[in-house]
């Protein structure tokens, strides 16, 4: 890859052209006011030829849709990715790493904790059927697991933890609003310390507004967000786990 193409733009009808769909929410009822604003908007966070292909009335506020072509671009040389870990590993792979290396079922706690009440995407990583062809870590012949399902509080995840003498702890945060998740998360953590339990625990946090920097920066081990499966999970903590033994 050449230094010119390491500079990019988004992409729609023709390389570099920068063309996004963008939508949004807006306060006001729909009308020429609201969609002004939008347009005006739109000009300010460095879009072009701007074009609102939609807007809908949702009882006083207004929903836009609309093209532009973003003025901005992104150098591919500034970005340092960071990754939650090697490739991983399939079920027999898993097992099999376990048996060899950790001579002992791995315990995994899991929940869904604060207020949040979503458990498909914990569901996905820890029920015997799993998601996307990739069988949950219940299946696991070698992972000895505890789905404690939703609106748990963090103390007693933590408590469930010390009592089965957990590895690892899989917490799952779906509802985002207000930064509710970064609370709840930030209070896990802070609690964990307080207990003496941060050092003796993997921690893993998941989400669909969870990447791997957000996770590090809150004090976990590892962060997954949308398209993980149990695979991804449980190839990072058998290979932290082993790490740490």
């Amino acid at each position: 890859m050449s230094s010119k193409d390491k500079v990019v733009k988004p992409y729609g009808d023709s390389w570099g052209d920068g063309q996004v769909q963008l939508s949004f929410t807006l306060p006001i009822p729909a009308g020429p006011l609201a969609l002004e604003a939008a347009k005006r908007l739109a000009l300010q966070m460095g879009f072009e030829g701007i074009q609102v292909v939609n807007m809908k009335d949702l009882h006083g506020f207004s929903h836009f849709i609309l093209y532009g072509s973003s003025r901005h671009s992104v150098n591919l040389d500034e970005i340092s990715v960071v990754d939650a870990g090697d490739e991983a590993m399939t079920f027999d792979e898993v097992n099999s790493f376990i048996e060899k290396e950790i001579r002992r079922k791995v315990v995994v706690v899991g929940a869904c904790t604060g207020t949040d009440a979503h458990t498909v995407g914990l569901d996905a990583i820890m029920n015997m059927k799993g998601y996307d062809g990739d069988y949950g870590l219940e299946r696991y012949p070698m992972i000895e697991t505890y789905n404690l399902g939703s609106q748990v509080p963090n103390d007693i995840l933590l408590q469930k933890a010390m009592e089965v003498k957990a590895d690892a702890v899989l917490v799952s945060q779906v509802v985002t609003q207000k930064n509710v998740h970064i609370q709840n998360l930030t209070e896990l953590i802070e609690m964990a310390e307080a207990e003496g339990l941060r050092e003796r625990l993997i921690m893993i946090v998941g989400g669909p507004r969870i990447d791997q920097p957000l996770a590090k920066e809150l004090g976990f081990d590892a962060g997954f967000g949308p398209g993980t499966t149990a695979r991804h999970v449980s190839t990072f903590v058998v290979k932290e786990l082993a790490r740490r033994i």
